[in-house]
């Protein structure tokens, strides 16, 4: 660090963002024998008059001399008034920033160690060139980027001693979304069922993880689509028993009723098959897919915003209905759901009616 007045650290996501500001600090801190030489200080600030507060705290923290002598740590974490915001963009914010880049300017590495985290950060800003060119400076990747978290998650089973298949980090991700703090939580939990050194498959993934990705309870909509009817009912009792409510299951049922839908037609019309690995030709669509040109965010509605790989597993996990039963299925849920409305009181009665009478007739 002693090559470089100061760290920066900054990301789109502020969970991992702060995680690595974590460890850095924590190593510069071991250097430090004085525990009155190291300071944390929250850079959060809501207007500009708590931007002005956070760097008046920084300037007093960095300019104050160790009551033993010898180096000091200083963490200023948690800095949002960096980002294309109300607060970010207010003059008297990049008047205060420009001073934040003068006093860093005048840091001594060698006295003090400064650390900076910050998400997020909107880098057309000069600062952040600024500090690209003139600090140690790390850009934390995450988001939405399929390739930056498929890289959280094989570097977190690393630091825990265990591997993770390519088809359990798929199916993972299918499952959480991009939700980095819940994908480093998972992948904890996932290692601690396995032995050290062992590997977490797609199995584990399956019976283990919850798909909060699509809010989606997935043990019920895994027993609906498979048609046990038994599976279902059990789950709905397990669910209800826990104080669950029946809206959040019909959505989750709809949801994937709809993306089944679009792959049940596209089968139909020899667009796509079935084959070992799933849903083959997906890609290949594309005179569907330029029906939905423009749309980028993912939805239901859009097979094509889907993750082909989590489709595939949707259709190829059990016998897929035909198009008439999945049309009567969606006609069944907006049923139930207005019979929750009539009947508030016997909720998981509706929702019970309801899968008995769409799994009856699929039978």
């Amino acid at each position: 660090m002693a090559e470089f007045p100061f760290t920066f650290i900054c990301g789109a996501d502020d969970f991992l963002v702060d995680r690595l500001g974590k460890e850095r600090f924590a190593t510069a801190a071991r250097e430090v024998e004085d525990e009155f030489s190291r300071e944390v200080l929250s850079g959060f600030a809501n207007n500009v008059g708590e931007v002005e507060t956070a760097i008046n705290r920084f300037r007093d923290s960095v300019q104050t001399v160790s009551m033993f002598g010898g180096k000091r740590v200083v963490w200023l974490k948690d800095v949002n008034f960096l980002a294309d915001t109300v607060t970010g963009r207010a003059e008297s914010t990049l008047k205060l920033v420009e001073d934040l880049q003068e006093l860093l300017a005048k840091i001594n590495p060698a006295e003090t160690t400064v650390i900076i985290t910050a998400a997020p950060v909107d880098r057309r800003r000069s600062f952040p060139k600024w500090c690209e060119k003139t600090a140690d400076f790390t850009l934390v990747g995450g988001g939405d980027d399929g390739e930056a978290l498929v890289g959280v998650v094989l570097a977190e089973a690393k630091a825990l001693s265990v591997s993770i298949s390519s088809d359990a980090t798929r199916l993972l991700l299918a499952k959480i979304g991009a939700n980095t703090r819940l994908i480093v939580e998972e992948v904890r939990k996932l290692s601690s069922y396995v032995d050290e050194g062992a590997a977490i498959e797609e199995a584990h993934v399956a019976e283990l993880t919850p798909n909060v990705a699509e809010g989606d309870f997935f043990e019920t909509a895994e027993a609906f689509f498979s048609g046990d009817l038994k599976w279902t009912l059990a789950a709905l009792q397990r669910h209800f028993f826990t104080g669950g409510d029946a809206r959040p299951i019909i959505s989750a049922l709809q949801n994937r009723n709809r993306i089944l839908i679009q792959v049940r037609a596209l089968l139909d019309a020899g667009e796509v098959r079935l084959g070992r690995r799933g849903l083959e030709g997906l890609q290949g669509a594309t005179a569907y897919a330029e029906k939905f040109a423009g749309v980028t965010e993912k939805s239901s509605y859009n097979l094509f915003t889907q993750n082909p790989w989590y489709v595939g597993k949707l259709a190829g996990a059990g016998r897929l209905p035909s198009l008439k039963q999945l049309i009567d299925h969606q006609q069944e849920f907006i049923a139930a759901f207005e019979g929750i409305v009539q009947r508030p009181r016997e909720q998981e009665e509706v929702l019970r009616e309801m899968v008995t009478r769409c799994l009856s007739a699929a039978a």
